[in-house]
């Protein structure tokens, strides 16, 4: 029998089932006496706003529904509701495992397991999602998961050391949550068509709804360049990478303060919509954690986790996995960049790098300096580190840059091997440097 794989992050709930792989975000809304829940109910949200509902998996409770919304009479059944919903599009699978934030408390972990008693499916296991990701890592460093909620941020600490990973505490970050940074990111864009067309897509709800629906093509547009255009309602605007950045800020701030006590042999794992947010992964240094990485995790576990004759225990601690790490990164990086397991490495689109030809190092002089997300290469390029694999990353007004003789371009992938030349001055080469 195959057990799916749920893992329950409001921003983004993700069901894995016979090999595909179900997204639903938390919105849910009321139509014709009944529900839609996530992308459709998510696209609705700027046209009926008395019509969807964001918080029920955030204050999963029994508290009678202020405004109501429908038949639900609280915020448990919207949930029951929407696991009802994931069971039938992913194939109504038997048997589910639960990953669930730290944010959930025990009152609310019963209440869960209480809902999904009545659903038509068994949950057979439950674990913390922060533990599940950080046993892909071996290091015996402080550890800390940055997830991005719709409704606030949960910054995770847990301790690694003799070969296991545990929970230590789940820090809220409130007001950086995803609904939060985006509200900041539309107003930037807002602000840009203003200026450039004097049309303003917030006065109308149709328009209001187009630029929402744009903003994760743009973001995604931005990973890559350092600029992009964004049309709603035939009005277009030119965007960068600069006029987002600020978006973000409150959220590093409440990260840096959280974890400034630490020292530099911290690793920080970042769930993988912080890469969306223009300047953000290369500000907080860490590593990017893919979609994928989960579901890995939970299928090389699930003997420990799963319990089928007994009532469910919840796992808090695991032992970390068998994998390659990235050599420490050098005194000036805030945190080391590790590489994920092998054999749970992203599938990699074309041209991308083959995860066995990821650099390690960069080589200059004879002299060979570990990469960590965010090295710096010279005059205005970096390397970063996202999608399991390295890219070059340029600021504006970046110098003219070559890898094997032709020109660079911000976003390209690169791979070990690669020869990169700034004019005749700075010549690199990037290396993977096999640990004994």
């Amino acid at each position: 029998m195959t057990i799916a794989c749920l893992d329950i992050t409001d921003s983004n709930l993700q069901l894995w089932h016979l090999g595909k792989r179900l997204q639903s975000p938390g919105y849910a809304l009321l139509e014709n006496g009944g529900y839609r829940f996530g992308a459709a109910a998510r696209a609705s949200a700027r046209l009926r706003p008395r019509d969807v509902a964001t918080r029920y998996w955030w204050q999963l409770g029994t508290d009678p529904l202020q405004p109501a919304l429908g038949p639900a009479r609280h915020n448990a059944d919207l949930v029951h509701a929407h696991l009802q919903a994931l069971h039938r599009e992913s194939g109504e699978p038997a048997e589910i495992l639960l990953a669930v934030p730290g944010s959930m408390h025990q009152e609310q972990l019963a209440l869960l397991l209480g809902i999904i008693e009545q659903c038509p499916f068994t949950a057979v296991g439950l674990v913390n999602r922060s533990v599940a990701l950080a046993s892909l890592y071996q290091t015996d460093c402080p550890v800390f998961h940055l997830e991005i909620q719709l409704h606030q941020a949960l910054l995770t600490e847990l301790r690694a050391e003799r070969g296991e990973v545990a929970l230590q505490q789940a820090i809220a970050l409130p007001g950086c949550g995803l609904l939060q940074l985006q509200e900041r990111i539309v107003e930037a864009v807002a602000s840009a068509f203003i200026r450039q067309t004097r049309f303003d897509p917030r006065r109308r709800a149709e328009t209001e709804q187009q630029l929402y629906d744009a903003l994760p093509a743009i973001l995604q547009q931005l990973q890559g360049h350092a600029e992009s255009t964004i049309t709603v309602n035939s009005y277009q605007a030119r965007i960068s990478r600069g006029d987002l950045q600020a978006a973000s800020d409150a959220l590093y701030r409440s990260v840096h303060s959280s974890m400034s006590a630490q020292d530099s042999s911290t690793l920080l794992l970042l769930d993988p919509i912080t890469a969306l947010l223009p300047g953000l992964q290369a500000r907080l240094g860490g590593a990017l954690l893919d979609t994928q990485d989960l579901q890995a995790a939970l299928s090389v576990h699930e003997p420990r986790i799963v319990q089928r004759e007994q009532a469910l225990i919840f796992i808090s601690r695991l032992p970390q996995l068998d994998q390659r790490t990235i050599p420490p990164a050098d005194a000036g990086s805030s945190t080391p960049a590790v590489a994920p397991l092998a054999g749970t490495a992203p599938t990699q689109a074309a041209g991308a790098t083959p995860a066995s030809a990821a650099p390690t190092h960069l080589l200059q002089d004879h002299q060979a300096k570990p990469l960590t997300s965010g090295s710096v290469v010279a005059n205005g390029w970096s390397l970063v580190y996202t999608g399991g694999s390295w890219h070059l990353q340029a600021s504006p007004g970046a110098a003219p840059l070559t890898r094997n003789g032709n020109a660079c371009n911000d976003g390209d992938t690169v791979a070990s091997g690669d020869c990169l030349q700034l004019d005749d001055t700075l010549k690199l080469q990037l290396i993977t440097v096999n640990e004994a």
